[in-house]
């Protein structure tokens, strides 16, 4: 058989959708397994030996751009499908590319584009992300294993990032902290850049290097706390793409961050994660394997869904430098 997966869209999720694709290809060994992913996401996989090949979504959702994407799957002559992501988009695509059997939650009006659906689980009790996808796969009868939350990351990209590192002037002999203030989703995810620094300061009282990571689009961000600093960090912002960032991440000792993709791939890599959270429920993305821990304060007005806050970005702002540091010391000892 030859199988399709379309993978979720953002990085985070990526990493918490791999336990069940290795389910899946345990499952399914001599089959060949392609994954259907936008490019920002593709990187996630590329280290793992359970894929065949990749097809490039659309980063748009256009009619043209889904039937062209559509007609680039026929071509393929995949046997079957499975849909990761719930939209009623990403289930049109496999449907108009005719791949003969598809498979996903049945949501958002699309059980009727599914061969094989199961139904999508009750708000309560509330799972993490990472069970949803594994749960899918169990459900449409493929075995579980003993849960595998890791991130394949090969001997020459750890020899990039130490040697990368070492020309910025980091000594990898040394504690180094991986700073991650950026969350693609919005400011209301994001602890204010003067707290970073605030933080960035004692860790450097404390003898422990700061590396600022992130995306392109976050390298303002990174600039804003470095302007609050009485010290330059290494600013990696910007000069990464994921494989090289995970390269960084392994050579850290601890990974500070908001709710983002990074901060999972941090945790899939057993890095040490202090993860902060203001409007969304860890309960469902926290970093949820050890070595981690999570700080949240909960106002009023939490949870809530804006990407940019409204009022006084209370959430995020009530949590101290100090108390991260804090929190911070026990995996830097």
């Amino acid at each position: 058989m030859k199988l399709l997966v379309h993978a979720p869209n953002w990085v985070g999720d990526a990493v918490l959708a791999l336990p069940a694709l290795r389910d899946l290809s345990g499952s399914l060994p001599e089959n060949k397994i392609w994954m259907a992913a936008r490019d920002w996401v593709r990187k996630v996989f590329a280290g793992e030996e359970f894929v065949s090949g990749f097809i490039s979504l659309p980063r748009s959702l256009s009619f043209r751009g889904l039937r062209r994407t559509a007609g680039e799957i026929r071509g393929h002559k995949f046997d079957a499908g499975l849909l990761l992501p719930n939209s009623f988009g990403s289930a049109l695509i496999f449907y108009w590319a005719g791949i003969p059997e598809r498979w996903g939650y049945a949501r958002n009006g699309r059980k009727i584009l599914l061969t094989r659906s199961v139904p999508f689980p009750p708000p309560l009790p509330r799972k993490h992300q990472w069970e949803f996808y594994r749960e899918l796969v169990s459900k449409l009868g493929f075995s579980s294993s003993k849960r595998d939350f890791s991130l394949t990351v090969s001997p020459e990209e750890k020899r990039w990032a130490e040697d990368t590192l070492s020309s910025q002037g980091i000594n990898l002999k040394k504690p180094v902290a991986a700073i991650n203030p950026g969350a693609y989703y919005g400011a209301a995810k994001r602890w204010p850049p003067d707290y970073y620094a605030r933080l960035s300061e004692l860790m450097d009282q404390a003898g422990v290097q700061i590396v600022i990571i992130g995306s392109p689009s976050e390298l303002p961000l990174a600039e804003e706390i470095c302007r609050h600093m009485s010290f330059s960090p290494v600013v990696m912002t910007g000069k990464t793409d994921i494989r090289e960032l995970a390269g960084i991440l392994t050579q850290a000792d601890l990974c500070v961050t908001n709710d983002s993709g990074p901060m999972h791939l941090a945790n899939a890599l057993k890095i040490p994660v202090v993860a902060l959270f203001g409007p969304t429920d860890p309960e469902v993305t926290r970093p949820f394997q050890s070595p981690s821990s999570y700080i949240q304060k909960k106002p009023v007005c939490w949870p809530c869904s804006y990407r940019e806050c409204p009022f006084d970005h209370r959430c995020m702002k009530s949590i101290s430098p100090e108390e991260v540091f804090s929190l911070c010391r026990k995996y830097l000892q």
